[in-house]
């Protein structure tokens, strides 16, 4: 990948897919053998809804920690077949076409693309890969790997809270990244950071605390469902 002076970075939860990792985390627990753990592990994942909606204009972390714990004991293999399945049965219809048409032009104004998402790596390289074309960069959540088998529990950093600004920031550094020349698409309480951290923050399908914040700031607004 060549170097570049600007980046857009993309919060990928609400700017390029309508589906969050509740959703994700739920369906694969669902695909779990024998009805006894397809329930309990159903039921750890839903419990990570209402976390959501309590924090998850403030902090999301805890949510992502609680959904994730659905997966836990799976093997890796069959977290990178239902992976495939999701991305390809479920995904599809959740993909966001003006979040696509942000991303080409972005790429057609020189920007390094880059995707921050709280979803999984088997989920989101996949999805990446598949409807997001022209990405250079993907920063996700990684589960833990213990004898093949997930533990139930994230590597850290978490995405999906306020370490957005200091994962930006670290990215600029590395890549030799023009910050005050980039530009940043994100929904979330917990993004403002991140937005912040840019020349040129753009808010898109906000969330309340969000939209507040976009107003005080003047930062541009802009809703869209496809």
């Amino acid at each position: 990948m060549s170097d570049k002076s600007s980046a857009a970075f993309f919060r990928a939860e609400g700017v390029l897919i309508s589906r969050g990792v509740v959703h994700a985390a739920t369906w694969m627990a669902a695909q779990r053998a024998g009805l006894r753990e397809r329930a309990f592990r159903f039921g750890q994942a839903a419990l990570a809804a209402p976390v959501f909606g309590l924090l998850g204009q403030n902090d999301r972390s805890l949510g992502n920690r609680i959904a994730h714990l659905a997966y836990r004991e799976m093997t890796s293999d069959r977290i990178d077949v239902l992976a495939e399945e999701y991305v390809d049965d479920m995904l599809e219809d959740h993909v966001l076409d003006s979040g696509v048409e942000l991303i080409k032009k972005a790429r057609a104004a020189g920007h390094r693309v880059v995707v921050i998402s709280e979803g999984i790596a088997e989920i989101m390289e996949r999805a990446v890969e598949k409807y997001f074309r022209g990405v250079d960069d993907l920063c996700c959540n990684h589960l833990e790997y213990k004898d093949h088998k997930a533990t139930g529990k994230l590597l850290e950093p978490v995405i999906g809270g306020y370490e957005g600004g200091r994962w930006v920031q670290a990215y600029a550094a590395e890549h030799g990244v023009d910050l005050s020349r980039s530009v940043a698409y994100a929904g979330h309480g917990p993004d403002l950071l991140l937005l912040s951290a840019v020349g040129q923050p753009c808010v898109v399908n906000p969330d309340h605390t969000l939209r507040k914040a976009a107003k005080e700031a003047d930062w541009p607004v802009v809703d869209y469902t496809a």
